[in-house]
């Protein structure tokens, strides 16, 4: 994930290519028992029988957490997530591929001429 979300844009790119402002991050199962989202800043793409879910209660004494939904089955949209609290849910078992804005390549200098 990159650390910041701004980047220049350059026409004719495309994900995964240099220069491009997408890159696939990860293709995570989303199971019946709910499978939660690594922490990052992502674009989850839409996926028959699976609904993105954030917690909205938790209790501290049964240690149980309360999920809902944040975007109906099927949908896909822009989510933030902490690496606890955002999970995928699905009717059937499958894999949801999660885009992020590419974080450019490393730095081996500062300076340098």
């Amino acid at each position: 994930m990159a650390l910041g979300l701004n980047k220049i844009l350059i026409a004719g790119t495309y994900e995964n290519t240099p220069g491009a402002y997408f890159q696939a991050a990860a293709n995570i199962a989303a199971t019946t028992a709910g499978n939660v989202v690594p922490a990052g800043t992502y674009l989850v793409i839409g996926t028959s029988n699976v609904v993105i879910q954030t917690v909205t209660s938790y209790n501290s004494t049964s240690n149980v957490a309360t999920f809902s939904n944040v975007y109906p089955t099927n949908s896909g949209g822009m989510i933030i997530s902490d690496g606890t609290n955002v999970q995928l849910l699905a009717t059937t078992n499958a894999t949801v591929q999660l885009v992020t804005v590419n974080g450019g390549s490393p730095v081996s200098s500062t300076f340098a001429s």
